[in-house]
């Protein structure tokens, strides 16, 4: 405790080496790491010791926190197999950055009956490879949280990667929770399964410039041997709880590209991406992009939307693919206000396909039984729809006169089939520890993401959808990163021609 304090007061006491006691002054921050070792590779291990180790293969140290507080900027700490239990701080602070890395994926588990990892301080910091769960009834799974900057400060927990990791089985609240004016945060290639009640897998809160990007998102409580209650929250939250008590109002600069999601088995109020939920009266979130995203609606249990905003602007939703049952409340999107929200207002939505090939888009809302968007007037103001396409297996498309956005606002819709492939067959793919792969057969987190965009959201050829999007309104690269052409295809894949895709069939096949 005496290390944070220090670190928060900004009065930091550092230990010569040379001998003597020297005084350093700072403004909240750290000293810079005083260390004679040169950057490398460091290893930990159930083995090592913290008290007698040196960090090397023979000699490892036994934990993170350990190896963070000795190691060189821009070193790497390979973390052998292995359960290691007890909380895991991210709080050094590396200019050019130090990663952690399981030394074989996935196969070096991190657990804690309360909050496995938290970041309260650190900068410079990448945490790759993990499985990552609560081992009891604990809080958060990992929490990104800055106690360091003050309101209207700069100097703030930021720089941080999660990078590939199981990220599963919260007990008590959401696996990840990004809060409290954390900035710079990336969430990349992780896999997401499991929260707990009213909770979300990622709670995005308070922040600036975060992006979550290439996950793949799902709940399977069955196969985690737990009940499924269908009360869990959204998948993914952006908003601003707690107002102007840290260095934010509102979360601003949010990207939220090439994921997927799909297998709901949350509440009838809650989506797969939630922007504002609170209902304060400043704007829950600013600058907020969702684009090139897979939403697959496999399974049976109702949502409220495939996507939600509330009392939050300048929102774009562009190249996203909604395909399947869904089922849903509404389905495309709810657009509304809660308590003192202020009415949502520059929502764009271009170049998204929203297909239900079953014919019942939105027919779960009993009061509408079929509904494409729930949108009261008095609570959207300003929004564009243009240039998406629009389809319900040869049945009409909901339209309302009582909402404010209707599928007709759109003046370059396309009404038609996009050809998409059904979603039978499915195999939810959480990890097999055991097995040492995914179910499915899939190695890795990233042959699971490319399998699934090729077997469930790859357009036959032909397909209406190719060369139809405004290039104006696209993101230059598609779901796998792949540069679009200059007539880029509606949704979140671009089909490139037949011999250049024939590269992934294997990945579908195995």
């Amino acid at each position: 405790m005496l290390k944070y304090w220090l670190r928060r007061t900004g009065v930091i006491v550092i230990l010569s080496i040379l001998g003597g006691i020297a005084p350093v002054c700072g403004l909240g921050g750290q000293p810079p790491k005083v260390v004679s070792a040169q950057a490398g590779t460091y290893y930990v291990a159930l083995t090592g010791s913290d008290s007698s180790g040196n960090g090397s293969l023979a000699s490892p140290w036994r934990t993170i926190d350990h190896a963070l507080e000795n190691v060189p900027d821009g070193s790497t700490i390979l973390v052998r197999p292995g359960r290691y239990d007890g909380r895991v701080r991210l709080d050094e602070v590396f200019a050019s950055g130090v990663t952690v890395r399981s030394e074989v994926p996935y196969q070096a588990q991190l657990r804690h009956t309360d909050t496995v990892v938290t970041c309260f301080y650190g900068k410079g910091i990448t945490l790759e490879g993990f499985d990552i769960a609560h081992s009891g009834t604990g809080a958060l799974v990992i929490q990104i949280q800055d106690l360091i900057g003050s309101p209207g400060g700069s100097d703030t927990v930021s720089r941080i990667v999660l990078r590939n990791n199981v990220l599963h089985d919260s007990y008590n609240n959401d696996i990840l929770k990004i809060n409290n004016g954390a900035s710079n945060i990336t969430v990349e290639g992780n896999l997401f399964y499991n929260q707990t009640g009213s909770d979300e897998h990622i709670d995005i809160n308070s922040v600036t410039d975060v992006v979550v990007q290439d996950n793949v998102f799902f709940n399977d409580f069955e196969g985690s041997g737990r009940t499924n209650p269908n009360n869990t929250g959204s998948f993914i939250v952006i908003k601003d709880s707690n107002g102007n008590d840290d260095s934010n109002l509102g979360s601003r600069d949010i990207s939220v590209r090439r994921n997927i999601f799909f297998n709901w088995q949350g509440s009838t109020g809650s989506y797969f991406v939630l922007v504002g939920e609170d209902g304060t009266a400043n704007y829950e979130a600013q600058g907020v992009l969702v684009e090139n995203n897979l939403m697959l609606g496999n399974a049976a249990n109702v949502m409220r939307a495939a996507f939600g905003v509330k009392g939050s602007r300048d929102v774009t939703f562009r190249n996203n693919t909604v395909v399947g049952d869904l089922p849903a409340l509404a389905f495309a999107m709810r657009l509304n206000v809660e308590d003192e929200n202020q009415p949502v207002t520059d929502v764009y939505f271009y170049n998204n396909i929203w297909s239900d090939p079953t014919g019942s888009m939105g027919a779960e809302n009993v009061d509408r039984p079929n509904d494409f968007s729930d949108t009261p007037p008095a609570e959207v103001d300003v929004f564009t729809l243009d240039n998406n396409l629009y389809w319900n297996g040869g049945e009409a498309v909901p339209l309302d006169a009582a909402e404010e956005i209707n599928y007709d606002d759109d003046s370059n819709r396309l009404m038609a089939d996009p050809q998409l492939p059904g979603q039978s067959g499915l195999v939810l793919p959480r990890w097999l520890p055991a097995n040492n792969q995914f179910a499915g057969g899939y190695s890795n987190i990233r042959a699971v993401f490319t399998a699934f965009v090729y077997r469930f959201g790859f357009p036959a050829y032909g397909s209406p959808v190719v060369d139809a999007a405004d290039p104006a309104h696209a993101p230059n690269e598609d779901i796998l990163g792949r540069s679009r052409a200059s007539a880029p295809d509606l949704g979140a894949l671009e089909q490139q021609p037949l011999g250049n895709e024939k590269v992934y069939l294997p990945c579908i096949l195995k």
